[in-house]
């Protein structure tokens, strides 16, 4: 457990319909150390779906976290049990997602307003987890509540009972009159309430998420010390920072150099363009699977955001990818427009 402690320093956030297993493998070509979370799957779908189908993934994506909905302890400890067996680093339960079908599903975002509930959920993942650490992402607070009263109050509640790593969106979550992407972008971030928690809960694994967009940024909240605070100490630096949207638009701008500041390790690529020579044997056995190459080159789009012959390469992916036969090929042919154009 200390090893994906470690590895969430820096991790890709759990971004519905984007980091699927194919999203995973990329950015795990432009990072060796960051931990890479799923989609949200709601523990229903584990339970009474194609749970292998849902779970599966490449032993190349490791270290690699789980993140599930629900809020029915045994429903959750039975889809806990599941994912135990396909060798997740981690299971991270989520009360951060503001939509209206988590919220029909009375979990999500909404479950801010009951932590006894959470604490007895995160007891059932615990007892069937195994090895796996379990982890929540939230909320500072949802509709009218007082995040500087809600928040540590759902800490404490859930840190009793037993969890001891956290991942926190440092923003509202407004159930009603807000679409879920007006909810990522309107309501205010609020930094210092979640470095406020870092002093007020030393021992819990805490990591900040919302509106950090490159590693400047994510230096800064993990290595400095923060003055204020009514005691007028020195807070540390926070153990973990989540990353976004950013590291999906732009992925190797993002996640490129994350292992050397971040880790202090070696990088694995030196550039985007090793980082897709890197991926042609996956996406070539995936598509001998059956696979559509679209599939995976959706996420590929944004690699080259900037760069001379970036528009090429998208116009070649985008009209290229969905035709019958499409693979690998396609991929190299795209990769030689860059460097050559303009963008």
């Amino acid at each position: 457990m200390d090893q994906i402690r470690a590895a969430a320093r820096l991790s890709v956030a759990p971004m519905m319909d984007w980091t699927d297993r194919h999203c995973r493998f990329l950015h795990r070509s432009l990072s060796r150390r960051a931990l890479l979370y799923t989609e949200m799957i709601t523990a229903a779908a584990l339970v009474h779906g194609d749970a292998a189908r849902l779970l599966r993934f490449h032993p190349g994506e490791h270290p690699v976290a789980l993140q599930i909905g629900g809020s029915e302890p045994d429903l959750l400890h039975r889809a806990t049990e599941i994912a135990r067996d396909f060798g997740y680093d981690e299971i991270n339960l989520n009360v951060g997602c503001p939509s209206d079908r988590v919220q029909s599903g009375a979990f999500g975002a909404v479950l801010m307003k009951d932590p006894a509930l959470v604490r007895r959920a995160m007891e059932a993942i615990a007892d069937a987890a195994g090895c796996m650490r379990v982890s929540v992402k939230c909320r500072i607070g949802v509709d009218d509540q007082d995040p500087s009263i809600v928040l540590p109050e759902f800490l404490a509640e859930i840190q009793e009972g037993g969890v001891r790593d956290v991942i926190i969106h440092a923003r509202m979550a407004w159930l009603q009159g807000l679409s879920p992407k007006e909810n990522r972008d309107i309501p205010p971030l609020n930094y210092d309430l979640v470095r406020r928690m870092k002093r007020e809960f030393p021992g819990l694994h805490l990591s900040i998420n919302g509106g950090i967009t490159d590693l400047d940024a994510a230096v800064g909240f993990l290595d400095a010390g923060i003055a204020g605070g009514l005691d007028g100490g020195l807070a540390r630096g926070l153990d973990g920072v989540m990353i976004g949207r950013a590291a999906y638009h732009d992925p190797a701008r993002t996640l490129l150099d994350v292992d050397r500041r971040i880790f202090g390790a070696e990088n694995p690529r030196e550039s985007a363009e090793d980082a897709v020579r890197a991926m042609l044997p996956y996406i070539a056995a995936e598509c001998a699977a059956g696979t559509r190459l679209a599939a995976i080159t959706r996420h590929m789009l944004g690699l080259f955001n900037g760069r001379p012959g970036a528009r090429h390469w998208r116009r070649t992916l985008s009209e290229g990818a969905h035709k019958p036969g499409a693979d690998h090929r396609l991929v190299e042919t795209a990769l030689g427009h860059i460097g050559q154009r303009a963008a």
